[in-house]
C-alpha cells in the first residue's frame, strides 16, 4: 500500500514550521542554525506580508533562503472556499494540513475591517443553538493557523483589517497557550501592529481561564456566550453552565471590569419562545443593573440539526429599545453577509457532509 502523501509529503511534515513561531522563539531559531538574531525580523515581516515562499523574501541571501526551504516552512492552510457578499462581508473555508475545516469571515464597518476568526477545528462546547460544535471538536489550532487567517483574509481582500474577533469555531479558553500566543503575534510591530484593544475574544465563560486572562491581558476586549437571563434556561441550551454557575459567571464579569475598567459585551442569541419573552428580558437586565457592559442582540440564524428558530428582528429591536431603557447599552447585531452562509459553522458543516458523501 502506497504512503499517503509519497516522500514530498513525509520530508514536509518534517520540516519547522516559522509561522507557528512567535518573533522571540524565531529568533532563537535562526540562532540555532548559525543565522544572525535580525533576520528573524526580516522572515516575520514578510510572513506577515503573506508571503508564501522563501524566495520572494528578496533581503535574504540566495544560500539563506535555499537553507530555509530545505529546514523550514511557512504554509498553514489552504483556502478551500470563499463566500463573497454584495455587502462586503466574505466568508472563508480553509482546510489545514490534516484535512480539518475552519471557518472566518471578513467583514467591513465604518471604523475599519474586522476579521472572526476560528481558534479550533470544531468544538466541545455543544451548545445546542451553534452549528460549529454538531461533529464536536477536532482538536486545537496552533498559534500559527489562526494568524494564517488574518493574513491570508489580508492578502485575499487586498485590505488592512484593524479589528480582530476571536469568536468563530471553538472555546478560545480551551486553547488558551495558542490564544496567547495568537494575540502577542498579531501585536507584535513587526507583524500586522494590531492593538490589544482593537482585539476581543469571546468565552462561554471558563471561569478560571477567565481570571488568568483578565490579569494576564486586561487590554484585550471581553466577550462572553450568556444567552439566558438564568441557570435554568443556560443549562438547557449550553452544556458549559452545568461547571459554571450564572451567579458565579456574573461576579467574575463583575471582578475583571473592577481590575480591567474595560466593559464586558454579553452575547445574547435570541431564541423563539425559550429566552426571549419579556419575563426573560425583565430578568436578563436585573442580573447585569450597574455593571459596566453591552448586550449584543443576535437574531439566531437557523441551523437545522437544532430546531431552534430565532426571534424576529423587529422582536429583537423591542428587546434592545427595553434595555437601553433601563440602562443598559445594547445593540442588534448587523445582518452581514445575510446573502451567503450565515450562521457560524454552517459552511464547515456543509463541506464535512460533502466530504463524508464522497467517502461512502
Amino acid at each position: 500500500m502506497p504512503m499517503i502523501g509519497g516522500t514530498e509529503g513525509i520530508m514536509e511534515k518534517s520540516k519547522t514550521n516559522l509561522k507557528d513561531m512567535s518573533l522571540k522563539e524565531l529568533e532563537g531559531y535562526m540562532k540555532s542554525t548559525g543565522e544572525k538574531t535580525f533576520r528573524a525580523k526580516q522572515v516575520f515581516q514578510w510572513m506577515y506580508r503573506g508571503v508564501s515562499g522563501f524566495d520572494e523574501m528578496t533581503d535574504l541571501s540566495k544560500p539563506m533562503r535555499d537553507k530555509l526551504e530545505q529546514e523550514a516552512t511557512i504554509s498553514c492552510l489552504s483556502l478551500d472556499t470563499v463566500q463573497k457578499s454584495e455587502d462586503g462581508t466574505r466568508k472563508y473555508l480553509f482546510r489545514t494540513r490534516d484535512g480539518n475545516h475552519i471557518e472566518s469571515v471578513f467583514m467591513k464597518y465604518k471604523y475599519g475591517n474586522s476579521i472572526c476568526v476560528s481558534s479550533q477545528a470544531g468544538c466541545a462546547m455543544g451548545c445546542k443553538f451553534c452549528a460549529s460544535g454538531v461533529d464536536g471538536l477536532a482538536r486545537d489550532l496552533t498559534a500559527g493557523e489562526i494568524a494564517d487567517q488574518v493574513i491570508q483574509a489580508e492578502n485575499e481582500t487586498g485590505e488592512k483589517i484593524s479589528h480582530i474577533v476571536v469568536m468563530g469555531t471553538g472555546e478560545p479558553f480551551n486553547n488558551y497557550d495558542a490564544l496567547i500566543k495568537f494575540i502577542d503575534m498579531m501585536h507584535a510591530e513587526e507583524g500586522l501592529g494590531i492593538g490589544l484593544r482593537n482585539i476581543t475574544v469571546s468565552t462561554c465563560g471558563i471561569i478560571p481561564v477567565m481570571e488568568k486572562f483578565t490579569e494576564e491581558y486586561p487590554q484585550v476586549n471581553l466577550a462572553i456566550s450568556l444567552h439566558a437571563p438564568n441557570d435554568r434556561i443556560r443549562k438547557e441550551i449550553m452544556p458549559v453552565a452545568e461547571s459554571f454557575g450564572m451567579d458565579e459567571l456574573l461576579t467574575a464579569c463583575r471582578e475583571h471590569v473592577k481590575k480591567t475598567g474595560r466593559r464586558v459585551t454579553f452575547e445574547y442569541a435570541l431564541i423563539r419562545g425559550l429566552n426571549d419573552s419579556d419575563r426573560n428580558i425583565s430578568e436578563l437586565a436585573g442580573r447585569l443593573r450597574g455593571m459596566i457592559c453591552h448586550v449584543n442582540l443576535i437574531p439566531l440564524n437557523s441551523v437545522k440539526e437544532s430546531g431552534l428558530r430565532g426571534s424576529t428582528r423587529k422582536r429583537a429591536m423591542d428587546i434592545a429599545e427595553y434595555l437601553d431603557g433601563r440602562g443598559i447599552p445594547c445593540t442588534v447585531r448587523r445582518e452581514l453577509g445575510s446573502d451567503i452562509d450565515a450562521a457560524c459553522g454552517q459552511l464547515r458543516l456543509s463541506r464535512e457532509t460533502e466530504i463524508n458523501d464522497e467517502n461512502h
